[in-house]
């Protein structure tokens, strides 16, 4: 018994287990691999930005994590997670909805901002003032598979957001990397 133990551990390390397969890997994989404590960036002009974890909320239903523009029926369960440059000038939420079927629709809130996922606070940091005022902009991103993922992105100086304010190309990049690059790494 021994030598079959030794056998079927030296073959896992040949042979590991298979990854899970797409749609289950919000529930599969660790909360660090699905919004990672740091993930990289660009600025506009090309300098390296790193986008730090503030929090992770817990799951959530998604006509609470979403506005209802932003989500359609199809929604299973929403992850959430909020994250600041490393200046800490802004602050973003993300967003990933685990989808039934395709893709949700998206739209606008009705004063100008993308409709998109809940901003989401947490205390003792840059992210602490952020709520659903203080949104200037967001993205969605998704492939019309099993997870789409929004972003909605402001100031971490607490600043609310009035119709007409506009968006620095900064803040509005910051959003669609986020989206994209947790995108990428949940469907690759």
């Amino acid at each position: 018994m021994f030598h079959l133990s030794v056998v079927l551990a030296l073959l896992s390390l040949i042979w590991p287990a298979p990854a899970p397969p797409v749609a289950e890997r919000w529930r599969s994989w660790p909360v660090a691999r699905v919004f990672p404590g740091t993930v990289p960036g660009l600025s506009p002009s090309g300098a390296r930005v790193t986008y730090v974890l503030a929090g992770v909320a817990p799951e959530s239903p998604c006509p609470s994590a979403f506005q209802p523009a932003a989500v359609r029926t199809g929604c299973r369960t929403a992850l959430r997670a909020t994250y600041a440059d490393s200046t800490q000038t802004f602050v973003i939420t993300v967003g990933i909805a685990v989808l039934d079927g395709p893709r949700p629709g998206s739209g606008r809130d009705g004063v100008g901002r993308p409709a998109t996922v809940r901003p989401v606070p947490f205390p003792g940091g840059a992210a602490e003032r952020f709520g659903d005022s203080q949104y200037f902009t967001g993205v969605v991103v998704g492939s019309g598979g099993r997870y789409m993922v929004a972003t909605a992105a402001g100031y971490a100086d607490g600043r609310a957001y009035r119709p007409g304010d506009g968006v620095l190309p900064r803040l509005r990049d910051a959003a669609r990397q986020l989206a994209t690059a947790l995108h990428r790494a949940m469907t690759r």
